[in-house]
């Protein structure tokens, strides 16, 4: 017997030689995926999130006529003057979606309001407030440009453009875009299916009555959150306890219904752990220790058809996972180019605690000081259990793996939550 005891590498370990970089373990799931073939035509109305599995293409010109861009008076060009002032006598009005119809001969102009198409003869509006009004006459000055007030037809699309391309995750904004074009359907890829469930013996669903030792089960809620967020299809499939026979009738109903499944707990080394024995029987599964904190175990692999991702049981660890590898996972599938999270730098207003060894995702609020200047502070206590570090958070500060203590004031990586969805 020696005064010394084997030690393995841990979760509580800084550097461990075993573990892969972040961003290596992204690539690796990134490059073994491949995108949904499968496609659908659905209601503008609910595309929202949707990824375009073609391109649009304006079958018109928006807008489809030239038009005012104010509320005032529509001539010619050729009757403002060059100095001094000059009459015009009105000739009548026009309106969005009433035009006047007659043409306008020399001398002559039409009260016009925004939106309305110009008459045949005018090409320049004057704004109202840069007109005298007297009876059926009007009184204007030099000032105004030839040409000025006035939305040229097709100036924002023109028949033929292409305004959304394949891959493109539609916003609010694309939507009232596509509306525009008055095109009511749009091709999609096909809603991604996810599964997920829980694992462990002392987890809880709400509403049940917790005795020792059993917790509420949260990262069913998180997940479910940030997968609607997302717009995939959501499959619950509760909590499994830590049984081999449950949870492998769990993986192969997985396998069954979804496109995705996602798992949290059971991946470590604990003795009730049979995730890893389960998955290496009835699938290709990868397990991996990824150099980060909080979150260092990973699983990701294959159950037939069904791509899997085995994530950490504590809360935060699986909501960062969650982020870094599994929601860039799901946006690829479903048919999105894959681009860099977005991150910037600001100050750093609080003292944070870090070893090297491990790239660490602390959780910070994001906001300006006095002077305007955008700043970031951490969310008090930064363990993996603690979910009120992110309920509080709008952004990770992301310390690389050979850095160190960060001291108050200094320029830190930040990557905020909105990007993230």
């Amino acid at each position: 017997m020696t005064d010394t005891v084997l030690k393995h590498a841990s979760c509580l370990d800084d550097y461990d030689p075993a573990s892969l970089p972040a961003g290596v373990a992204l690539q690796k799931i990134l490059g073994a995926l491949t995108p949904l073939a499968d496609t659908e035509r659905v209601n503008l109305r609910e595309a929202l999130n949707c990824v375009l599995a073609e391109d649009i293409v304006s079958a018109i010109n928006v807008p489809s006529g030239t038009n005012s861009a104010m509320d005032g008076y529509a001539l010619s060009s050729a009757d403002i003057p060059a100095q001094g002032a000059r009459e015009l006598r009105l000739a009548g009005s026009a309106f969005a979606g009433r035009p006047y119809r007659g043409n306008l001969s020399p001398g002559e102009c039409v009260r016009i309001m925004t939106g309305a198409i110009l008459p045949a003869g005018a090409d320049t509006v004057v704004m109202q407030e840069q007109v005298e009004l007297a009876g059926d006459m009007i009184r204007i000055d030099s000032t105004t440009e030839a040409g000025a007030n006035v939305r040229q037809a097709g100036e924002d699309i023109a028949a033929g453009d292409k305004v959304l391309v394949r891959g493109h995750r539609l916003t609010p904004a694309d939507i009232g875009l596509i509306a525009s074009l008055g095109i009511g359907e749009v091709a999609v890829t096909r809603r991604l299916r996810v599964a997920f469930f829980s694992t462990g013996d002392e987890l809880r669903s709400v509403g049940e009555t917790l005795t020792d030792g059993e917790i509420y089960d949260s990262n069913r809620y998180t997940l479910y959150g940030m997968l609607a967020r997302l717009g995939t299809g959501i499959i619950d499939m509760g909590v499994i306890r830590d049984d081999r026979e449950a949870l492998e009738n769990g993986f192969r109903e997985a396998e069954a219904r979804a496109d995705v499944l996602i798992t949290s707990g059971g991946v470590s080394v604990g003795e009730a752990d049979y995730v890893k024995e389960i998955l290496e029987n009835v699938g290709t599964i990868n397990f991996w220790k990824v150099a980060m904190k909080p979150g260092r175990p990973l699983a990701f692999g294959r159950i037939g058809e069904t791509w899997f991702f085995g994530l950490p049981g504590n809360p935060v660890s699986v909501m960062v996972t969650f982020y870094q590898f599994v929601q860039p996972a799901l946006r690829y599938l479903m048919g999105e180019p894959w681009n860099d999270q977005t991150t910037f730098r600001v100050p750093c207003r609080s003292r944070l605690r870090k070893r090297p060894g491990r790239v660490e995702y602390q959780r910070g609020l994001l906001e300006r000081d006095a002077t305007g200047q955008l700043v970031v502070t951490k969310t008090g206590a930064q363990g993996s259990g603690i979910l009120r570090s992110m309920a509080q958070a709008n952004c990770f500060i992301i310390l690389p793996e050979d850095s160190g203590n960060v001291e108050p004031g200094t320029l830190v990586e930040v990557q905020p939550f909105f990007g993230l969805v």
